[in-house]
């Protein structure tokens, strides 16, 4: 029976998977993987939302992989690396600087060496100053690119030395890639780089068996989305669904491309944003 477009609440959409209730189904058994970006920022609130890199690392682990979780932050990592080893899940952490150029080939064959292989990345490290083109410099500029694109390339360049065919890499963009409102350039740009690298990265790979792809966040309910919602109050007022995403509905993209379900789905550039690029959107619920 269709109902009245007055008695439907797209709020209905949000699922268990959505919020993170749903149990592992080993679609990751046996895998290892690294997963750089694996914390997540502090925030002003006493119950934050997960944040992607978080979610990424738990549900992987619920999925049966085993990780190598790296963040900026020793206390960010300890504490995802702990709530995976407290479902029973096998992880641990590295902590790194991803800017630091130097320090990236030694972490991927570091990391390689514990897990006894590599046969998985998620780069979900980036960061945003939020700065319009009129207040940028050419060192925030360049230090905005080495974390979001140079380190990626980096990450990438080595994971491809080491993994054995049916790997796969997944770079989390935005979809700040595909828009400019947020007058944020170095960040829209960079995110824009990243979605050409993962092609670059897949054309590389494909003759080893190697698949790239990239995941298109749109307005996550994650600590990154609110600190952006704070420097802009309207930033999510319509949203798909009357609400924004949450860090589990990341993740769940980042599954299937990472498992052995997307073994055909290459170079790809995949938005997770219920639809906003395309102009669907209604207002928020509180």
């Amino acid at each position: 029976m269709n109902l009245p477009s007055s008695e439907i609440d797209p709020t209905r959409q949000l699922l268990s998977s959505s919020l993170g209730h749903s149990p592992g189904r080993g679609r990751l058994k046996g895998r290892r993987i690294l997963v750089v970006g694996a914390g997540q920022r502090v925030i002003p609130e006493d119950n934050p939302p997960v944040g992607n890199g978080r979610a990424i690392s738990l549900l992987f682990a619920r999925e049966g992989a085993s990780l190598a979780c790296v963040d900026i932050s020793a206390d960010a990592v300890t504490q995802t690396v702990n709530q995976v080893q407290a479902e029973g899940g096998q992880a641990f952490a590295e902590v790194a600087d991803v800017a630091q150029s130097e320090l990236i080939a030694p972490l991927v064959t570091r990391c390689a060496d514990r897990l006894g292989g590599l046969d998985g990345m998620v780069l979900n490290v980036g960061i945003s100053k939020g700065l319009p083109l009129a207040k940028l410099t050419a060192s925030g500029w360049d230090h905005e690119y080495a974390v979001n694109i140079r380190s990626h390339m980096l990450f990438s360049q080595a994971a491809l030395q080491i993994m054995p065919p049916g790997s796969t890499i997944v770079l989390i963009s935005s979809l700040a890639s595909l828009r400019s409102n947020g007058r944020n350039p170095a960040y829209e740009s960079s995110k824009a780089a990243q979605v050409a690298l993962a092609r670059s990265i897949a054309m590389a790979g494909e003759p080893m068996g190697i698949r790239c792809n990239s995941v298109l966040p749109g307005l996550m309910d994650t600590p990154m989305g609110r600190d952006a919602s704070r420097r802009r109050p309207g930033r999510a007022v319509a949203v798909p669904f009357g609400r924004q995403g949450t860090g589990w509905e990341v993740a769940y993209a980042c599954l299937f491309l990472t498992s052995d379900e997307s073994t055909y789905v290459n170079a790809h550039a995949l938005q997770v944003d219920g639809g906003l690029a395309c102009g669907i959107s209604r207002a928020a619920t509180t």
